[in-house]
């Protein structure tokens, strides 16, 4: 596990922008696994920034999304496909067929991960997958339990997750309660693995996962396994590290 400690959350942003830079300038088909919350908006904004100045190319990068709300239509302003569009696809020159955000609206669960789940083997496997962090310490959608689940699959929202979320929405009864995401088998056979983490709200989240024991009730913890792991946090995140 490598640790780079940035001043705030600018500084965490282009350090994280720079590794994702590098992975598609060393490698310009290669597969990114993204995130979505606010921990990431700012990488995202320094990747439009140099591809915009013709510094980074996206034309030959394909992408997989971590996750997606239950219910919501990708055209809602609340769904993780409309994020993705607003915050980075929309800016860049990426092709967006070659963009993939699990579905919401896809009637059978089962059916849809299972899809979702042969598109990554299909592609190859992901080369970086990008992470944020939850306050519970869940990673995409995977939250505490007695497993670590393994491939994509349907989860129950926690009351933590939902209520960390309703800022995004006009009421907490707005917030789905269900959502569909990557398990942590696909996260950890992603080849590099880059979690963001900004804000003393997360300082105990943060030694949680990556000081103590290995444990389904603290997600984040199996990434103390992997072995090409970088966090970038600021100094506030880090604050008992």
């Amino acid at each position: 596990m490598r640790i780079i400690r940035a001043k705030d959350y600018e500084e965490m942003s282009r350090r994280a922008a720079d590794i994702i830079a590098a992975q598609v300038l060393l490698k310009p088909d290669c597969v990114l696994g993204l995130a979505t919350g606010s921990s990431p908006v700012g990488t995202y904004q320094e990747l439009v920034r140099r591809n915009a100045a013709g510094d980074l190319d996206f034309s030959r990068v394909k992408s997989v999304n971590l996750d997606e709300y239950v219910g919501l239509d990708p055209s809602h302003d609340q769904s993780y496909a409309y994020f993705m569009r607003h915050n980075l696809f929309d800016h860049i020159n990426i092709d967006p067929k070659n963009t993939n955000v699990p579905s919401g609206i896809a009637p059978d669960p089962e059916a849809e991960c299972s899809r979702y789940d042969a598109l990554i083997a299909a592609y190859g496997g992901i080369d970086l997958q990008l992470l944020g962090l939850g306050p519970n310490g869940h990673i995409g959608f995977n939250e505490p339990a007695d497993v670590f689940p393994t491939g994509t699959h349907q989860v129950t929202l926690t009351d933590s997750t939902i209520q960390a979320n309703k800022r995004f929405f006009a009421r907490v009864e707005d917030v789905p309660r269900y959502a569909r995401t990557m398990g942590i088998r696909d996260i950890m056979q992603a080849r590099r693995v880059l979690m963001v983490v900004s804000g003393e709200g997360k300082a105990e989240t943060v030694r949680a996962a990556f000081t103590g024991p290995v444990t389904p009730r603290v997600p984040a913890s199996i990434l103390q396994l992997h072995p090409d792991f970088t966090l970038v946090a600021d100094e506030a995140a880090l604050r008992y590290i």
